[in-house]
């Protein structure tokens, strides 16, 4: 049984999940969908249970690993599942009839989610409403695996890992995504079956392709295998009342957004962002409890820290929906410009289409000053100003009237840094020593960098 309280709540992608590392090392993120289902989900009852496993699994049809599977009863009631093994890193096979095969690329298991809650939720923005499997879980077994066995290239790995900086992706470890198990057949076999005609299935194939596109979707391997019909019991095929075969899409693997709508997406989060920051102080949203609303130095902030990198971010103001914005996988590896010869400051515009300037705080290096020139001798004393202490001036300021650029968020970095090995300057480590952030964490830590994050 799991500890539904236990879990960690996370955000990836814009997908919340709830994740738990079970006794044995294996990790469950549980989607809002899962999380209800948690016990049935654990993977002894559908996956551990090799004599469970024989009599209530079977494989589906497809390129991939692809199993239905039943769970065992739970107070009197089982799921029907599909477990399919995710195929990140790996080359597309030769048969596939990709769109573009040269760039195609099999999504990670919480880009294929994060996708398909997008597809799903269409429906409030546009007529019509593409069926879909509900996203319940993805499973990652604890079991360390050479790249070649998984099939998986490093180069491909890599890309991936880059886009995924709040959760790390373990290239020698398998992922399985859980979705519910939906009744009836493929459109395929209902050919086979006479149950639709050669035409029919055309066309239907044609019309699925067509509304999927038309919601700024594209589906790389678009078969009729991944279209799911419901026979009754007359031996016709369940239709609308429009006299219109009636389906559901369940292959995500080469899901990906159009062109078109990732200007959409892009465009719609800007103004999404810029409505928000207008209102970050004055915002009375209530905090999700992975989150911290804190105050360090007069100014207000969404503290949490970011699990996958072991770093933390800190965003100005009260709104915990302007964290995302400021996710490192947003802005660390977007095209940049650099402003400064002597500091590490960069222009770059984030993947929401936000302009930022984002700079490596110098925060214990000793300042490049002459200690015999009396007004570089006070310099030297002061040091560099902590990021904490650089925006709460920029706040007084700001109070007094002067014109300031905005301070946006501050990002702790997860891995050591290289200049903190010969840290020269550590007074003001000791002079925060005492500021701790309610998960007990020190404000600053020696042996990280800490990037400041303005308005451009």
């Amino acid at each position: 049984m799991i500890d539904i309280n236990n879990g960690t709540p996370l955000r990836i992608m814009g997908v919340d999940y709830t994740h738990f590392v079970l006794p044995n090392g294996d990790d469950l993120y549980l989607t809002p969908y899962g999380l209800p289902l948690a016990d049935h989900l654990t993977p002894d009852n559908y996956y551990s249970d090799l004599n469970w496993q024989a009599k209530n699994r079977r494989p589906l049809s497809g390129t991939s690993s692809v199993y239905y599977a039943k769970t065992k009863p739970i107070d009197g009631k089982q799921c029907e599942i599909v477990l399919k093994w995710n195929r990140m890193g790996q080359d597309i096979p030769g048969g596939t009839r990709a769109v573009d095969f040269n760039n195609a690329e099999f999504n990670t298991p919480f880009e294929e989610f994060s996708l398909v809650y997008e597809l799903r939720n269409t429906r409030y923005e546009s007529p019509g409403a593409i069926y879909t499997q509900k996203p319940l879980a993805i499973y990652v077994p604890n079991e360390s695996l050479e790249l070649d066995r998984l099939g998986r290239k490093a180069y491909r790995i890599r890309d991936k890992q880059n886009k995924h900086e709040e959760v790390q992706l373990h290239p020698q470890r398998r992922y399985a995504v859980i979705y519910q198990w939906i009744k009836g057949i493929d459109a395929y076999q209902a050919w086979k079956s006479d149950l639709i005609t050669e035409k029919q299935l055309y066309f239907l194939a044609k019309r699925v392709k067509d509304a999927i596109e038309r919601k700024g979707f594209i589906v790389a391997d678009h078969k009729s295998t991944h279209i799911i019909l419901r026979p009754q019991d007359d031996g016709t095929i369940r239709k609308d009342k429009r006299g219109r075969i009636l389906y559901a899409y369940v292959d995500f693997e080469l899901l990906h957004r159009t062109p078109d709508r990732e200007t959409f997406i892009r465009s719609r989060n800007r103004k999404e962002y810029l409505k928000r920051q207008a209102n970050r102080f004055s915002v009375k949203a209530e905090v999700p409890k992975h989150f911290y609303s804190v105050s360090i130095m007069g100014v207000n902030y969404i503290y949490r820290p970011i699990q996958s990198t072991g770093g933390a971010l800190w965003v100005v103001g009260r709104d915990p929906e302007l964290f995302d914005f400021f996710l490192p996988e947003k802005w660390r590896r977007t095209p940049r410009i650099k402003l400064s010869s002597h500091s590490q400051t960069y222009h770059t515009c984030s993947k929401d289409n936000v302009n930022l300037v984002w700079r490596v705080s110098r925060i214990g290096e000793i300042p490049d000053m002459d200690p015999f020139r009396p007004e570089e001798q006070r310099i030297l004393e002061a040091g560099y100003n902590s990021p904490f202490e650089e925006f709460a001036l920029n706040r007084y300021l700001t109070d007094k009237g002067v014109l300031t650029t905005y301070p946006r968020a501050i990002y702790m970095t997860g891995s050591l840094s290289e200049i903190r090995a010969s840290l020269k300057d550590e007074h003001k480590y000791e002079s925060h020593k005492n500021i701790i952030m309610p998960d007990g964490e020190p404000l600053l830590r020696a042996d990280r960098d800490y990037i400041l994050i303005w308005g451009f």
